[in-house]
Parts: structure tokens; sequence; C-alpha cells
């Protein structure tokens, strides 16, 4: 078997305490092409880690056959520091409770450090090029020194990628179809991912606004790209994203291993493993992240869903209502909540009780939103 299994401790957060990150090593660096998996970056969201149980079963035996031909690294829990919050029995995975950070944010801009060390050595040959920015990236990457459990997280999770073709972020969302976050230039090359993860909506967007883990790894290519325009041909090196696996409720076997079984039919089909793909049809095209529109609540209340999700939505059309339980006149109590496009519902908050400005569902239209410009993600 061409596997090696890897742990790496961080820095203790406190005497007494240690955590570390355990990495699932295929193949051979070096190798056609490196594709990187992890799961639970927010670590309340489970359902990545049971993708990622599940695809490395499924690596285990494709090893075992010999066909790991590319190399894959799966990090099936990337982040011990969340799984750690729990406060009054409920798990705070999305944001540091010492710092207050989301754990899928800030990661480190080091475009310009990189473009100024391959400012003097980038040719007219494109494949070398690249092969300079991903030495230059892991030479910007060992410099830092982070401080701090989180920060060191974060560039330990960085290093185990810089050099990937491929970047999986695995997470989930509340309440939710499977979707998928792409850089706009990964678009069209990426379809055979959002075919595999049988993407529902697929969000296309350059800059998100949140330095999120997966935009660490397409940004930087498109930077460059800007900054060397018309000097040095410089490819899109990686196709990263974020697939959102369903619904932080969604974990099953069912589902987990046939989420496993299209990132096999992804990496076969991207020749990382040797035989002959089978991907299925895409159930959708790429929209821009701009045409979804993420409604808010405009009323503080009890808020409840008439369309389920998946359902086909109008422009201007009540899909839930937000009913104050407090207001005198309790007929006249529910407040509409309504899209701003035509699309599909893609995801809804989990808990039902909502207050003004709280994001409460995503509609999935086509068209960008006058109102959706600047920062696209909330934290």
């Amino acid at each position: 078997m061409t596997k090696t299994i890897e742990r790496i401790d961080l820095p203790t957060s406190s005497i007494g305490t240690s955590r570390h990150v355990k990495v699932h090593r295929y193949g051979r660096p070096g190798a056609v092409a490196k594709a990187y998996f992890q799961g639970a970056l927010h670590a309340d969201e489970t359902p990545g880690t049971l993708v990622a149980h599940h695809l490395i079963r499924r690596l285990d035996d494709e090893a075992a056959a010999g066909r790991v031909t590319g190399e894959i690294l799966v990090v099936p829990v990337a982040n011990p520091i969340g799984l750690d919050q729990i406060v009054s029995g409920r798990m705070i995975g999305r944001f540091d409770l010492a710092g207050r950070s989301n754990f899928n944010r800030e990661f480190p801009d080091l475009t310009a450090q990189v473009g100024d060390a391959v400012a003097t050595t980038l040719g007219a040959n494109p494949a070398v090029n690249a092969r300079l920015i991903r030495q230059a990236f892991g030479a910007a990457i060992a410099s830092l020194q982070p401080v701090g459990e989180l920060a060191s997280l974060r560039v330990t999770l960085m290093r185990l990628a810089f050099d990937a073709d491929i970047v999986v972020d695995m997470h989930c969302d509340s309440v939710a179809l499977s979707h998928l976050y792409l850089s706009t230039d990964c678009w069209p090359d990426g379809a055979d991912l959002s075919a595999a993860i049988g993407s529902y909506g697929t969000l296309l967007a350059l800059d998100s606004g949140g330095q999120s883990f997966d935009e660490v790894f397409s940004l930087i290519w498109h930077s460059l790209r800007q900054r060397f325009a018309g000097r040095f041909p410089i490819p899109v090196g990686c196709l990263s994203g974020t697939a959102e696996f369903r619904g932080q409720g969604d974990v099953t076997d069912t589902d987990a291993a046939a989420d496993a079984d299209g990132l096999i039919q992804f990496l076969r089909h991207r020749g990382l493993l040797a035989g002959t793909a089978t991907l299925p049809k895409p159930l959708c095209d790429a929209t821009p992240l701009e045409a979804t529109d993420v409604v808010r609540a405009t009323a503080n209340g009890v808020i409840v869903f008439d369309q389920p999700i998946g359902a086909q939505i109008a422009k201007g059309q009540t899909f839930a209502w937000i009913i104050d339980p407090l207001a005198d006149d309790q007929a006249a109590a529910r407040t509409p909540v309504v899209s701003a496009t035509n699309g599909l519902f893609l995801t809804h908050c989990t808990h039902r009780q909502v207050r003004i400005g709280q994001p409460v569902a995503k509609i999935v239209g086509s068209e960008p939103l006058p109102t959706r410009s600047g920062k696209l993600v909330a934290d």
C-alpha cells in the first residue's frame, strides 16, 4: 500500500492540553497531480468528516490494488480546536471562543510575497511558472511564525495543501441541498467536481471577501495573473472549492458513502486513480455568487417555511413567515419572507427563533443582484 499516516502536533493552548491534526497520505510527492481533502474546518459541520471516513476506506482499497497514480491527502478532522468547544452541551465549532474568529476566515494572504519572490524568475513556459510559484508559495508559508494554537492550525493546513492541484474543503450548511463554491476562474474546468458531489447550486466568485481556506489556493493564481499580465503566462494552478454536503443533520452512511463514491470517480477522471471514471450527469450549471439571494429576517419571531428545500421560488414570492408571538393582534402577527430573485430554494436556517438581520435562507438565482456586492459570505 502506498499509504502513510502522519500526526502533526499543534502548540498547546494551555497547560495540560494537547491537540493534533492527522493526515492520511496516498501515492507519492511529485506524482502526476496532487489532491487535498479536509473535513469539518467548521467543527460542528459533521457530514464532511463522515465523507472523509468513507473516502479513506475507498482509498485504502485503491492503494492496496495499486491504483493510486497521483498524490492524495485526506484530513478527516481539520479543526480539533473547535471539536473541544462545548458550551452547555452544544458544540461551538464555527467560531474560536478564545478570539471570536471564524475558523474558516482570515487565512494569510501571501500573494504579494510570492509575487515579489518570482518576479525575476518567471518566463515564457506556464508549467515552469506554476512550479516556481508553488515553490515560492511553500517558502512563504514556511517563513510564517504563527503565534497561538489557531494561527498554527491555519498555517499547518496551508502547508499541507499549498502545492495541490485540487483542494476540496468539505463543509455543510444548516438545512440544505448539496452545493459547491468555486472560483470563477475554475469554471467550466470544475464542472466534473460539481457533477461528482451532486451539486444543486454551484456558486462562482473570484473573491467572496472572507479570506476563506479554499480561496487561499485559487485567488493567489488570479492575482498573480493580473500582476504579470502581458509579461508571463500563469495558469489556473489550483481547482479549489468548498463542497457543502447538505445540512448539519444529514449525517448518514448512505449519503456519505455516495458522496465518497462521487469523489473517487472524480479522482479517477482527473487521473489520480487508475481506471475508467463514471461521473454522474451534472444537476446544475454554475451561477455567480452575487446572484444568490441571502434572505434576511425583517422581523423578530418564529419562522415557518411554506416551501420545501429544492422548490423553485419566484421573485417576490412569499415562501416563509415570521410570527411575533407577543403581538397584541395575533391575526396581524405574521411578517412575510420573500425572495428577491427567481431561483432554487437551496438552504435555510436550523433554528426557527430568528432576529432582524439574521440570514434565514438562500435562493439561487442566475442574475447578479444589486444588493450583493463586496463581502459575499457571512461570518
